[in-house]
């Protein structure tokens, strides 16, 4: 979810987990805090209520080196119940309880007052700052802006990122991590830039690429333009992303012998009323080759903050892809590709 949005409800970076985390050690030279959220979420899709709770817990230190830099790790782990888990995120389950669990961040580092910051581990790619312009939900939307691995939250993750006054820069590089020769090679970077104009006006664009991915190991590609703009309680954004060879993200097999193409676009909006956040957001993601939709969709939420660290919400998507649609899509397409979803949520965070 944008935390830029967050403000908007109170003038306050305390919603987000980690702003509200609790100092446990602090001196002249080093500091250590710990953080997290706690998440239930009830998810209605086809007929049916999937508990899909999750439970967040952060670590971050800081130790200072000199007046310039600052050593710092950051540790963030997730538990999940075993409806909600995706492929890659099995750490460990418990069939007993249906509970699973994965580490969401784990890195280490430098940042530097002068000259960014420098990490390497589970960490942050460079498109995340480009598609967070539309991805301001709590649950929902973000049809449109999926990425490739390198671009997101990785592993194996080489990441710098620099703030040079209303200019942010992002950019990573993402080893193949083969344990033996018979491996594909799945190395992969991104970059992205963003200009805050000081005024309300916010934009930014990015790239990134990453070898051998889908069936067919093809390499796919991704470009994000993005721009904002906030007034008062209101904010309103788009973004648009052109691709190649990216289908697997919506369970698409692309022909092995070309250049698949995608356009896709988001449009988000959001307005605060005192304590209540009210957003929507709309999707659209095509095969411009085969004309075939990945992506249709009208999302709304509502969220009321009752305190700066405990908040309800509730939302729901309607899917504009049919059955039809979807087995374009796929030959077996799965319900969540074209029905309608809504969600019940509470979060605490500390």
């Amino acid at each position: 979810m944008n935390k830029n949005l967050i403000a908007l409800a109170v003038a306050a970076a305390t919603f987000s987990g980690a702003a509200s985390a609790a100092t446990v050690y602090s001196d002249d030279t080093s500091s250590l805090a710990i953080g997290g959220r706690i998440e239930a979420r009830a998810l209605g899709l086809n007929g049916n209520i999937q508990d899909i709770s999750r439970a967040r817990i952060n670590i971050d230190g800081q130790t200072k080196i000199n007046d310039d830099l600052t050593a710092i790790g950051f540790f963030e782990h997730e538990f999940k119940t075993d409806q909600s888990a995706t492929d890659g995120e099995h750490n460990d389950s418990n069939s007993a309880d249906g509970e699973t669990d994965y580490n969401r961040y784990l890195y280490v580092g430098v940042k530097s007052n002068t000259y960014g910051q420098l990490v390497y581990g589970k960490a942050d790619g460079s498109l995340g700052m480009i598609t967070d312009f539309t991805d301001i939900m709590e649950n929902f939307g973000a049809e449109a802006s999926n990425k490739i691995a390198a671009a997101d939250r990785t592993t194996n993750n080489l990441a710098y990122t620099g703030v040079f006054g209303g200019l942010t820069v992002k950019t990573n590089y993402v080893a193949n991590g083969k344990t033996d020769d018979s491996q594909n090679n799945t190395t992969g970077f991104s970059v992205a830039t963003k200009y805050d104009f000081n005024n309300g006006l916010a934009a930014g664009i990015g790239y990134g690429q990453q070898k051998n991915q889908d069936v067919n190991n093809l390499t796919a590609k991704q470009a994000f333009a993005s721009t904002s703009y906030t007034l008062g309680n209101l904010y309103v954004a788009g973004l648009y992303q052109y691709a190649k060879n990216v289908g697997y993200q919506y369970s698409h097999n692309d022909a092995s012998n070309q250049d698949n193409t995608y356009q896709g676009f988001s449009l988000a909006s959001s307005y605060t009323i005192n304590k209540v956040v009210l957003r929507s957001t709309y999707n659209f993601m095509e095969n411009t080759d085969s004309k075939i939709k990945m992506a249709n969709a009208l999302d709304f939420d509502a969220t009321y903050f009752l305190t700066s660290n405990f908040r309800t919400y509730a939302g729901y998507t309607i899917n504009l892809l049919n059955k039809t649609d979807a087995t374009k899509i796929s030959a077996v397409p799965t319900a969540i590709q074209y029905d309608d979803q809504f969600i019940l949520g509470a979060r605490y965070d500390f």
